[in-house]
């Protein structure tokens, strides 16, 4: 009943898309579509894919997410507290490690990051080191979700933290190569993966719902942001380092050849 119910409101998010791109095709392009079949074939796999995607992430990736934040937060977990003692935020270094460790892997192994990053090596020449650009957007990501996880813990208010980083973001911005910029902001939107979102959302969600005081609500969302901002900071840091030993280098060749 719920894969028939996934599959239902599935197929009808895809009907708006495909009503579009056949209504160009056929009412302003005014042209068949080149092999119809293998198109239509290849949106019943989408559609197909689709439906077990989110079935997985309902049945998998949310449970598992939520499950860890539940574990690694429980009392049970947590070291033993003097009685009156209150909780403090050290006592929860193990979410803090988790979401940096999960953040870091799915990020360093997601398809679309290492797309980019292979063409931006390709573009540059080699002045871009693909692998080293995708280590960049890693970290980046990982500290954004750790530092949202630490946001949950301490239940401080987002907006400060998103302020706060965009205004790194704008510094660096002006003061970073130009040909680094455009990919350093598409690296913020790379990591927002179909895998690494669910999990991340579970994660926040779960921490917000067991650390008493913590609103599911108030306090379980906002990680995304983090986790989106702080790529864009780590690959303009990659820039400025690569241009600085560029500019290093260039000046010691000078200076040996005088």
């Amino acid at each position: 009943m719920e894969l028939f119910n996934i599959l239902r409101d599935t197929l009808l998010d895809l009907i708006p898309i495909v009503a579009v791109i056949f209504g160009f095709q056929y009412l302003v392009i005014r042209r068949p579509v080149p092999h119809l079949k293998r198109v239509l074939a290849g949106l019943v796999m989408v559609l197909l894919g689709l439906v077990l995607f989110l079935f997985g992430l309902e049945r998998a990736l949310f449970p598992i997410g939520s499950l860890m934040a539940e574990q690694l937060s429980a009392k049970a977990f947590l070291p033993a507290l003097v009685e009156g003692a209150e909780r403090h935020w050290t006592h929860y270094y193990w979410i803090y490690i988790f979401a940096f460790a999960i953040g870091a892997s799915t990020t360093i192994a997601e398809p679309s990051l290492i797309a980019v990053s292979i063409k931006a090596g390709e573009i540059s020449g080699g002045v871009i080191n693909p692998f080293a650009l995708r280590v960049a957007v890693a970290i980046g990501m990982a500290f954004g979700i750790t530092l949202g996880a630490w946001r949950i813990v301490m239940g401080w208010p987002l907006q400060y933290f998103v302020i706060a980083a965009y205004l790194v973001v704008i510094v660096q911005t002006f003061r970073s190569p130009r040909n680094i910029i455009p990919l350093a902001y598409d690296s913020g939107g790379v990591t927002t993966s179909t895998i690494t979102v669910p999990i991340i959302a579970a994660l926040g969600l779960g921490l917000a719902s067991s650390i008493p005081g913590r609103s599911p609500v108030m306090d379980g969302f906002g990680m995304i942001a983090l986790a989106c901002l702080f790529p864009i900071i780590t690959v303009l840091a990659y820039g400025q380092i690569a241009e600085w030993r560029a500019k290093r280098s260039r000046a010691q060749s000078s200076s040996t050849t005088k």
